[in-house]
């Protein structure tokens, strides 16, 4: 941060804007929120809803059940292409930023949310810090792998949970004063919840029995827009002839699935609650994704993963052996039969993948508010 800005305020009247949009952004902030609003308690703390996910059940249930308070402006931009969702996040976060003139934009993850949000805070002279950073799938093909790069090229705070991604970070010019590896802070928020989701035995409500059913998650448009999604259907219902399939459909993934006929033995729900999720993850067999975040909860919970993308940017999961990487091929679902019967054993969980990361992250802040502060002081001497 700049002394510049510092010079505006003290420590206990920082004012700060979070920026969420889209569901796992919920998961990655709700603890820094608390942290931070825990450390600086007359501090502005103002929470911007992009509205990147609308849904009940992809939004609002979220923030309920991780109690992060209600958003102080929601920008309501909705789905759309990629150029007109990001292009609606800067032309109506612009004035929110200038009306709340922090001293810090905290961005999560590598949505269009997150590249808007800091564009735009650059451009007004706002220091950025972006949580879970240096993540690189090396797939520029990816709107996600774009997105992280540009909000790590114009952070000035880069808050890491794996060694990949300070390797990532530094192969690409980033000086070592602004990497903070910090941790998990999705693990945080799982953890916080562990007590709340463990019994709550969610599968018997779809007629499943724990430890027999496969789990299922999948949006990205790469698999769910194209050819690839009727023949992952009926990959699908070959497993479901051996182990049921629990399906929790995405909106965009349920809209293209309309004209896709549904095999005997896979069960398509709506989109569960963060709580509900947790305890049919905790409860699976195995579970079948493209989604990042999914790949990292099933590796606290120690629950085998198979990934149906080319690359992942959380290499740590197929490290410590619970992620498999299928490739963007649907044929090698039936693989997932063969490979649970001789399970690999995981080997220690990532580091400081153990629920402080958020505290991490106030440390950081914290320690750079301090000395900013100090230098500024023998300046204006």
């Amino acid at each position: 941060m700049s002394q510049t800005t510092h010079s505006r305020y003290s420590a206990c009247a920082m004012r700060i804007v979070y920026v969420v949009g889209a569901r796992p952004n919920f998961v990655k902030m709700a603890p820094v929120i608390s942290e931070l609003r825990r450390r600086i308690p007359h501090g502005r703390h103002a929470l911007i809803h992009t509205g990147q996910h609308y849904d009940r059940l992809m939004s609002d249930i979220f923030l309920e059940e991780l109690g992060v308070p209600a958003p102080d402006h929601m920008l309501g931009v909705g789905s759309a292409s990629h150029a007109v969702q990001t292009a609606r996040v800067m032309e109506r976060i612009e004035p929110v930023l200038e009306e709340e003139h922090p001293d810090l934009v905290i961005v999560p993850g590598d949505v269009n949310s997150t590249l808007a949000a800091t564009l735009v805070a650059v451009k007004l002279g706002m220091p950025v810090a972006h949580v879970e950073s240096g993540l690189r799938s090396f797939d520029r093909t990816m709107p996600e792998e774009i997105n992280r790069i540009v909000a790590d090229e114009f952070s000035e705070h880069l808050f890491v949970h794996s060694e990949e991604a300070i390797e990532n970070l530094k192969a690409e010019g980033v000086a070592g004063e602004h990497i903070h590896f910090v941790g998990n802070t999705m693990i945080d928020s799982l953890m916080a919840m562990e007590p709340r989701f463990r019994d709550l035995n969610v599968a018997e409500r779809y007629g499943l029995q724990a430890g027999d059913y496969l789990l299922v998650t999948l949006h990205r448009p790469a698999l769910v827009d194209g050819p690839l999604l009727p023949d992952t259907i009926e990959a699908l219902g070959r497993v479901a002839s051996e182990l049921p399939v629990l399906f929790p459909v995405h909106p965009r993934t349920r809209k293209m699935l309309s004209t896709v006929e549904l095999p005997a033995g896979v069960q398509l729900t709506d989109p569960v609650g963060y709580l509900d999720f947790l305890s049919l993850e905790t409860d699976a067999r195995a579970v079948l994704t493209d989604s990042g975040g999914v790949q990292e909860e099933t590796t606290h919970l120690g629950i085998p993963c198979f990934t149906l993308r080319d690359n992942t940017e959380r290499p740590v999961t197929v490290r410590v052996g619970t992620n498999t990487l299928l490739g963007l091929n649907p044929d090698r679902i039936e693989e997932i039969l063969r490979i649970l019967d001789h399970p690999s054993v995981a080997s220690e969980p990532p580091g400081l993948w153990d629920g402080s990361a958020a505290g991490r992250i106030g440390d950081v802040l914290e320690s750079s508010t301090e000395r900013l502060s100090v230098e500024h002081s023998l300046i204006a001497r």
